[in-house]
């Protein structure tokens, strides 16, 4: 079976969030099982650099300027890479300019990547021709559109993945043109959404099958208070919806120890490194965006209920300036915090290793991959009871501990004091030694790989495809 998948990102090569995580380790996962997937991705500088002089195999001019597709083997990825200068040779953030906003033509850029990838998939690429196009957030949303009104490819399925429904991909109504749309889908019935345009609404309408990236998030997406004003058309659709959990690659994040027992040294590393002294509770870690959405706020109200119960707190993370702000004071109030702002890839997974347990407080998540990585490490999470996180930790209630079956604790509601009561339990649960080092055991022995979940979108293809 062959997929064309269509990204915004795809790490190794570029990566903002978990959907480059989801995109580098999907072909890898599926092609045990039969299913060669090609990755097509925007040619930002970092990609074309990596991807070198590959077979430019489709030329023409493409929403304003030249643009080509290059075949490469990079990073171990089969990639089709758009190479089109005037949309992405752009140095920085991939979504933003130099004033930290996005890009003012961010529609028509990612409109391009849909184009191509529908005229691929209706067209085929040199003889290739993909059965299914699999399309990841608004980014891709137009691709089904286009397929169906401009390349029209029969037999081929097109699934769309929700990885967060807070992003839209929104444009005003007489950009309609510019983006090569059809005026008959300009209604609620189409695309639009509160007299704009959606990317995502597009894919989400047009899309044989809908997937996200847990089954609590798909059935919460459902619901006015995580739809985000699309929940009645996902209620709609919810036959054609489903809930696929996302996984991480257990080689690339395997941990330094077998065993437990093996995290104490790394501890004692990163208490060095951060500038944290010795101390009796949990050394806690955050690495995150520093948004509303992750619960931060309610983390620095909660945070007395650590340090009293002798915890500390260590921080990578950057985003909201008052966040930033607020993080940073405490840490000069409290010698038990250290926070660094901004992002190190190395850092970050030293404080995985390191730490003793994981904060995810997040007010909603769609699956979330920090969780997981820290069930890999035996680093304990505590995580709100909401999407995947729900479906990844088993709670350290009473039927759970006395099950022996515990990997973490939940937070329900999500408020501050609610998490403070799940830092108190964590507290009294890291000064139980023997009840700790099972929990951290049973972690590390959770299934976090993407066998199953490959699987899942392995029957999806093959249902789509009879």
């Amino acid at each position: 079976m062959q997929v064309l998948s269509v990204a915004s990102e795809c790490a190794p090569l570029v990566k903002t969030g978990g959907l480059a995580d989801v995109a580098g380790a999907l072909p890898g996962a599926l092609a045990p099982l039969g299913i060669r997937m090609r990755t097509l991705v925007p040619g930002y500088p970092a990609v074309t650099a990596a991807a070198g002089e590959g077979r430019a195999t489709w030329h023409g001019d493409l929403f304003g300027g030249p643009a080509r597709v290059l075949e490469s083997g990079a990073a171990g990825l089969d990639l089709l890479v758009l190479d089109a200068p005037h949309l992405f040779a752009r140095e920085g953030s991939i979504y933003l300019g130099p004033d930290g906003r996005d890009w003012p033509d961010n529609p028509e850029r990612f409109a391009a990547l849909s184009w191509t990838a529908a005229a691929i998939a209706g067209r085929g690429l040199d003889g290739w021709r993909p059965d299914i196009l699999h399309g990841h957030d608004w980014q891709a949303g137009l691709a089904p559109v286009y397929l169906r009104e401009g390349h029209p490819g029969a037999g081929v399925g097109t699934v769309l993945t929700i990885h967060n429904v807070a992003f839209q991909g929104l444009a005003d109504a007489d950009r309609l043109g510019s983006l090569r749309l059809p005026a008959s889908g300009m209604t609620a019935e189409g695309f639009e959404y509160w007299g704009r345009i959606s990317a995502l609404k597009a894919g989400l309408v047009w899309s044989d099958r809908i997937t996200t990236v847990s089954p609590t998030y798909a059935a919460e997406l459902m619901r006015p208070e995580f739809g985000m004003g699309l929940d009645g058309l996902l209620r709609a659709r919810a036959r054609d919806l489903v809930g696929i959990l996302n996984g991480v690659d257990t080689e690339e994040w395997a941990p330094p120890y077998r065993l437990p027992s093996g995290k104490r040294r790394h501890t004692e590393a990163l208490r060095a490194e951060m500038g944290l002294p010795d101390a009796p509770g949990p050394l806690c870690v955050v690495v995150s965006r520093l948004t509303a959405q992750k619960g931060l706020d309610l983390l620095l109200e909660a945070l007395p209920a650590l340090l009293e119960g002798g915890g500390q707190l260590a921080l990578l993370g950057s985003g909201d300036p008052a966040l930033e702000h607020a993080f940073r004071e405490a840490a000069e109030r409290h010698r038990d915090v250290a926070v660094r702002i901004g992002y190190d890839e190395g850092l970050a997974r030293r404080l995985v290793t390191g730490g003793e347990a994981i904060l995810v407080p997040s007010r909603f998540e769609p699956c979330g991959l920090t969780q997981l990585y820290g069930l890999r490490f035996g680093t304990i999470p505590v995580v709100a009871l909401t999407g995947g996180l729900a479906d990844t930790v088993i709670p350290a209630t009473l039927a759970g501990l006395w099950a022996r079956a515990a990997t973490g604790i939940q937070v329900h509601p999500v408020t501050a004091d609610a998490l403070a009561r799940a830092l108190r339990q964590l507290c009294a649960l890291h000064g139980d030694a023997e009840t700790w080092k099972g929990m951290q055991r049973r972690a590390m022995c959770h299934p976090v790989g993407w066998e199953r979940s490959a699987g899942d979108y392995a029957a999806l293809y093959k249902a789509l495809t009879g």
